[in-house]
Order: structure tokens, then C-alpha cells, then sequence
């Protein structure tokens, strides 16, 4: 789980999209510019596309990492099988290996503080087994992080959210952690495909 730039911004299209389109943008638009720029420019005209090759470079890293559907199907299966107790503790060691000061919270609303880089945040997760998630969870992590004057907020599930639910967190930017997301930061910490609970 990490901090997300504007999901309409073209890097975060090409992030999104195959790492080769980043590629072949930072290709044309080298050649583009070699075209256009007299001759003493040529070297910058090169790198001009430098950016795109950066992006490129991401979003394959990024892509080699995913995991795929059946093995987000396989960890959220197993995730779903597991007490609260064993789902918090991988969600924690997850949040840990995405590089976040994890602080368990016994207060209703939220389960977990984080903090990373200067930022801090509430998670709310013992929810995640509902089939369905309704507003009122959503409504308690709003209060909980007014409340501690926080930025982030993060709700987990590992059902669907009612309609009226997803317009809520859209309204008051509250992240919703599930499906392959959710699975990425499990992946290594429930018993999926024959991998013990401990397993890194």
C-alpha cells in the first residue's frame, strides 16, 4: 500500500497501463525531437524522452511484482479462513514490508495508526470477513481520524461495499484496501498455496 498521485495524471495512466507503452512514448518523442532540434541540440533532443523511459522502468518493476488472479484468489481465500487475531497480525507484518510504523489501537473505529515519511494514518480492519460493507464502519474510521487530526484514512475489506458506502469514502478520501491491493500486502504472510502463516 502506498500514497497515490492524481489517478488522472498521465503518469499514472502509463503507470497503470504496459511498462512497453511508457517505452515506445519515450522512444517516439526522441525521435521527435531529433527532428526538430538543430544539430547542436541533438544530445538533449535524445533525452528528451528520458522521463517516459523512468516511468517505463516503474511500471515494469511494478508489473513483475503483481501477483496474479489466482494467487490474489488464493490469499484472499485464505485470508478470509483466519481469525481476527491471524489476519491482523499479516496485515501488520504487510503494512511493516510496505515500509509503515505500525501502532495496534484498542479504540473503536480503527485498529491500526500508521505513520511513514512524515505522514500518519488509521486503519480499519476488523470488518474485513463481511460479505457486504455498509457506511457506518466508514463513518466511525471518519470520526476516529477527525478526531486524531490525521490525513490518511484506510478501510479494509475483503466484500463489496454498498453503493452508498464507496460514495462515502469517495466524499471523504478514504482508501479502501481490497482485491489484488489487499492481497499484495498479504502476500507472504497467510497460509496460501501451502505457505505457512510465518512464511516472508
Amino acid at each position: 500500500m502506498q500514497l497515490k498521485m492524481s489517478q488522472n495524471s498521465l503518469f499514472a495512466i502509463l503507470l497503470r497501463s504496459p511498462w512497453w507503452i511508457s517505452l515506445v512514448a519515450a522512444v517516439a518523442i526522441g525521435l521527435v525531437a531529433r527532428l526538430a532540434f538543430p544539430e547542436h541540440l541533438a544530445p538533449y533532443a535524445l533525452i528528451s524522452g528520458a522521463p517516459f523511459l523512468v516511468i517505463a522502468a516503474i511500471a515494469g518493476y511494478k508489473q513483475m511484482r503483481a501477483i496474479s488472479p489466482a494467487q490474489v484468489a488464493a490469499i484472499l481465500g485464505a485470508a478470509g479462513a483466519l481469525s481476527w487475531r491471524d489476519f491482523s497480525a499479516a496485515l501488520e507484518k504487510g503494512l511493516q514490508r510496505d515500509g509503515y510504523a505500525v501502532t495496534r489501537l484498542d479504540k473503536g473505529g480503527a485498529d491500526f495508526a500508521l505513520a511513514k515519511e512524515g505522514r500518519e494514518g488509521v486503519v480499519s480492519a476488523k470488518r474485513w470477513k463481511a460479505a457486504n460493507h455498509g457506511i457506518e464502519a466508514l463513518r466511525e474510521l471518519q470520526a476516529l481520524r477527525e478526531k486524531r487530526e490525521v490525513r490518511e484514512a484506510v478501510y479494509v475489506a475483503g466484500g463489496e461495499l454498498s453503493e452508498q458506502a464507496r460514495s462515502y469514502a469517495a466524499d471523504h478520501a478514504i482508501r479502501l484496501l481490497q482485491g489484488a491491493e489487499l492481497a499484495q500486502v498479504l502476500r507472504g504472510f497467510v497460509p496460501a498455496e501451502g505457505k505457512s502463516a510465518a512464511a516472508g
